[in-house]
């Protein structure tokens, strides 16, 4: 998703500014594989054909890094042959050992397969990483044991770190919409409702999660017999994207095509479904097949593919998700207005004909010297324009399919239809008092209905209100054109769209919402740089500490270096500086002077009144990142290969360097040589560990009056009682289960677990 700040809009991939790193794309990656054995390629076959199990590899060299002992796999449908030297591959870094390359666990390797120009699948990821969650794509080249095998695409794997990246989680039901038996116009993974029966959905769809068929087949159900509930149990907008994309590339491998294939769908924490494309080596028409109902092909020429209607589908059930969005006159505007900015933005001004002329460029020595590509050099030069000849059928070049297509879109009735014009939005205050009130109004022509859109942050779901041009919503005077809503400021950021159309047409603003949308920032005062700092981290947690559930989970600790009580609402806590912020701390979250709080790393957002962050930490090393809703980067350190229960952390707490630790200490000082050491220093002790009702609390020495506090996981003050003597008894009966701290007077806070 795109932050757009107030009302200015980026748009960054008209260009190659896009990803660096292993997907850099001004960049060729070199991954080189090593077998020792000499069958290998016997036995990735055999394991092709097989149960589709890792062979391992020696060793592998990514840009010169050289990493032992990795798994490694052909994939592929079409694209995969036993005669091919140049198959698609999928390594795996992690199969043997706990590894990654710049925290790359899996790397996708597309051959090019029925693509003479050799970009169509990481030109079309470049234009769709524009419109919704997609994984990111360039180039590496190949060579097993020291042979070069060729130029093939780089697909970012959609796995759990995409998942946690783009939807603050990866544990939920996962599917991956490909038959799993031949695919064939009768084996379509559709969404098409089957029967109550989940069995009966197996040769069609992968579960990716550990459970989930009965949830497809709840969602098949829907989609298929419930259509008024769609936006219940899918992302209605990124479905929509998807589809428009499909259909103006021609990308007919997909849902959109005959055998209604390589998409995923993730259930977020809105428990709806958010479809994710997948597998584009056969974009801009290198697959013609359209389909018809349940057994036709539709196979299309060049000119059908030009002139692939906008309404592909609409009126079949084999294809529901198409039927029944496209017959909800709003979803099919939003459709039609996604689809002309997808036109409009890239290729009616030819935008996308500058991006493919780089790729050419950067990729033409490495085609030049691939001696097992499937299409010829000079197919590869004349990729753009030439059409070539693939059996009885025809691969268009890519501008001379687009320039016809265009040509087409803008002369259908779709999209000669006159749509709203939105102007000049206005927010009645840019920097809105939470609980204020804040009002969005926006000038609209030729529009009879106009929304706004808005939700409370990045995981939440946009809910669609009405605006009004009746002069009492703040709009000014009634019919000027100038069209008002209002909503509360319930959090730290909002985002917001408006949405206007008439009986012909939609359009949105900015015209790629949902993926982008205008933002709002509250006006608060926030904790600055070097009050909190991350002091400990344990990224592998197998015998460590437990969570209020009694789980294992990996942990972070803070540290309030100051001598006064601070509020974290307003920070954020990521491990991805690209994301910073993934996790937001609730209101009321506060650590007490001098002291700790421990936000668990597992994604188990879902538990009230515990802080638990909405990514995992990765062993393999990752980053942490700790910034405020003003972007001020309030601490932030990396991290190498993690052993398990053993954590890092800064000592002395707060300010010193990050180091390996000689216990985890969990609430407790960095600094000790044990933690039993630190119970001493703090002159208290307190039993039973973990208690019910009473917890008795001994000092060391017998000394003056004493106050003991016992807070929550969230820093909130929950018991608070004098104490003399040499020890007393502690109601605990108030408490529900979790864990809480303890503190007497000013000492540091020791870990007390109540169970119920």
């Amino acid at each position: 998703m795109r932050a757009i700040s107030s009302l200015a809009l980026v748009f960054c991939s008209l260009s190659l500014c896009a990803q660096t790193g292993f997907y850099d794309l001004n960049t060729i990656q070199k991954i080189e594989v090593f077998f020792s054995q000499a069958d290998w390629d016997y036995q990735m076959d055999t394991a092709k054909y097989g149960n589709e199990s890792y062979i391992m590899a020696d060793s592998i060299r990514i840009n010169g890094v050289l990493l032992d002992s990795v798994g490694v796999k052909y994939k592929g449908n079409s694209s995969y042959d036993s005669t091919y030297v140049k198959n698609p591959l999928h390594i795996e870094l992690d199969t043997y050992k706990n590894q990654s390359y710049q925290g790359v666990k899996d790397i996708k390797l597309s051959n090019g397969y029925r693509d003479p120009s050799m970009i169509r699948e990481v030109l079309s990821y470049a234009v769709l990483e524009n419109y919704m969650d997609c994984p990111r794509a360039n180039f590496a080249t190949l060579y097993i044991n020291g042979q070069y095998i060729g130029l093939y695409s780089n697909d970012e794997s959609i796995n759990k770190q995409f998942l946690s990246a783009h939807f603050y989680s990866s544990s939920n039901t996962f599917i991956k919409g490909n038959p799993i038996v031949n695919p064939t116009p009768a084996t379509k993974a559709s969404l098409r409702y089957l029967s109550a029966d989940s069995s009966q959905y197996l040769n069609y769809y992968e579960m990716k999660s550990d459970f989930g068929w009965n949830d497809l087949v709840e969602l098949c159900d829907t989609v298929t017999n419930y259509p008024g509930s769609m936006d219940v149990v899918m992302d209605v907008d990124r479905a929509l994207w998807m589809l428009a994309f499909n259909n103006v590339l021609v990308n007919l491998d997909s849902y959109t095509g005959a055998f209604c294939q390589n998409f995923y769908l993730y259930k977020d924490g809105t428990q709806r479904y958010n479809p994710i494309v997948w597998d584009l080596n056969m974009s801009f028409g290198g697959f013609a097949f359209a389909g018809s109902g349940n057994s036709s092909l539709g196979t299309l020429s060049p000119t059908n593919m030009q002139q692939l209607p906008l309404t592909l589908h609409a009126s079949d059930s084999y294809w529901p998700l198409i039927k029944n969005l496209l017959s909800n006159p709003m979803y099919k505007r939003m459709y039609i207005a996604h689809a002309k900015t997808i036109t409009e933005e890239f290729f009616a001004n030819s935008a996308y004909e500058t991006l493919a002329t780089q790729m050419q460029t950067t990729i033409d020595g490495a085609v030049k010297s691939d001696s097992q590509k499937f299409y010829s050099y000079v197919e590869f030069q004349n990729g753009m324009t030439g059409d070539v000849a693939n059996g009885s059928l025809t691969i268009p070049g890519i501008t001379n399919l687009m320039s016809g297509r265009v040509s087409y879109l803008q002369s259908t009735t779709e999209f000669t239809t006159t749509a709203p014009v939105i102007s000049s939005i206005q927010e009645s205050n840019s920097t809105p008092d939470l609980n204020s009130q804040v009002v969005i109004t926006a000038n609209v022509t030729n529009g009879t209905t106009v929304y706004l859109g808005y939700r409370h942050g990045l995981t939440d779901k946009f809910t669609r209100i009405a605006m009004y041009d009746d002069g009492a919503h703040d709009d000014g005077a009634s019919g000027d054109g100038v069209f008002g809503a209002a909503f509360t400021m319930l959090s730290l950021q909002a985002q917001y769209y408006v949405y206007a159309e008439n009986n012909d047409a939609g359009i949105f603003s900015p015209q790629r919402a949902e993926h982008e949308f205008y933002e709002l920032t509250a006006n608060i005062a926030v904790t600055g740089a070097g009050q909190i700092m991350i002091n400990e981290y344990l990224a592998s947690n197998q015998s460590d500490a437990k969570d209020e559930s009694g789980e294992r989970e990996d942990w972070i600790e803070l540290y309030n270096t100051t001598s006064s009580s601070l509020d974290l609402y307003g920070l954020y806590l990521s491990d991805d500086k690209e994301n910073p912020k993934k996790f937001a701390f609730p209101q009321g979250t506060v650590i007490p002077p001098n002291d700790y709080l421990i936000i668990w790393a597992d994604e188990d957002v879902s538990i009230p009144n515990y802080l638990h962050a909405n990514f995992k930490l990765s062993n393999d090393g990752e980053q942490l990142i700790l910034t405020s809703i003003k972007g001020t980067i309030i601490d932030s350190l990396s991290f190498g290969p993690q052993l398990d229960d053993v954590s890092e952390g800064r000592c002395p707490n707060g300010t010193g360097p990050v180091v390996s630790l000689p216990y985890t200490s969990l609430g407790l000082s960095n600094c000790k040589n044990s933690s039993v050491d630190e119970q001493a220093a703090l002159h208290f002790q307190y039993y039973p560990n973990p208690a019910n009702q009473f917890i008795f609390v001994s000092f060391i020495e017998a000394t003056e009056a004493h106050t003991i506090r016992i807070y929550n996981h969230l820093g909130a003050l929950m018991v608070e009682r004098p104490m003399s003597g040499s020890g007393e008894q502690v109601d605990i009966s108030s408490l529900s289960e979790g864990i809480y701290f303890v503190r007497v007077d000013q000492s540091r806070a020791m870990k007390l677990v109540v169970i119920k």
